[in-house]
């Protein structure tokens, strides 16, 4: 009897593991990376993307950053204070809460020409 509990018990155990160590880190753009020129709905759509999941953003530095935005800023490409750029050319993202989420370039006119990316996030699997 007490043999059933222990493994029951560590069955357990291994599901919470595997469930809080199973977070995705996905390459925003794959091999193409974050630039001008490619289609980020494109590379969103079919992708499930989960609270902790992160995503990272690679780019030669100075050539781009990435700005978090609320919706009306990505649909208009309004850039927040510079500050609030992330800049290191390998930024990473921890998706923290469940909802949708808004990425642009800032960068002159980068947004307008496509260098943006709306996801949305769901609740941790």
């Amino acid at each position: 009897m007490a043999f059933g509990r222990v493994f029951v018990l560590l069955l357990a155990i291994a599901a919470f593991a595997s469930t809080a160590t199973s977070a995705t880190k996905f390459i925003v753009g794959d091999d193409s990376g974050w630039t001008v020129g490619f289609d980020y709905q494109a590379w969103a759509k079919g992708k499930v993307f989960h609270v902790g999941d992160k995503l990272v953003f690679q780019y030669p530095v100075g050539a781009h950053n990435v700005f978090k935005v609320n919706g009306t800023a990505f649909q208009n490409c309004q850039k927040p204070p510079l500050r609030e750029a992330l800049t290191t050319g390998n930024d990473v993202i921890v998706l923290a809460t469940p909802g949708r989420k808004w990425y642009i370039c800032g960068v002159r006119n980068h947004c307008n020409y496509g260098q943006k990316l709306v996801i949305t996030v769901l609740p941790q699997a």
